[in-house]
């Protein structure tokens, strides 16, 4: 059984960066896709970006598209989420997510297999 567990977030300002991290357990990692997703109150749970094994592709939402950018480091099991120019709408819980999958793909649901998901880190951007 995978654990993932995420690290983090925070509040801050419009405007502002903040680096999530999501520490995986078990021997699996290096060979997985991992991923980003979040949850506003009241909406959906959206994608936010993902990441293949080997780091050689990795998918956005547009909505985060050239200020988020997902990264892994697979000798110390984790994967991050760096964030910067921060908005309200960033505002959410972010839930670090691991595929069976290797690969990510452009369309739902982003990242194969069955998936293992975090506990979530809250990140709220005030104005």
């Amino acid at each position: 059984q995978v654990q993932l567990v995420e690290s983090g977030g925070g509040l801050v300002q419009v405007g502002a960066s903040l680096r999530l991290s999501c520490v995986a357990s078990g021997r699996t990692f290096s060979s997985r896709a991992m991923g980003w997703f979040r949850q506003a109150p009241g909406k959906e749970r959206e994608f936010v970006a993902a990441i293949a094994w080997s780091s050689s592709t990795t998918h956005y939402a547009d909505s985060v598209k050239g200020r988020f950018t997902i990264s892994r480091d697979n000798a110390k099991n984790t994967v991050y989420l760096q964030m910067n120019s921060l908005k309200p709408d960033d505002t959410a819980a972010y839930y670090c997510v691991q595929g069976t999958a290797s690969l990510i793909t452009v369309s739902p649901p982003w990242i194969g297999g069955s998936q293992y998901w975090g506990q979530g880190t809250q990140v709220t951007v005030s104005s």
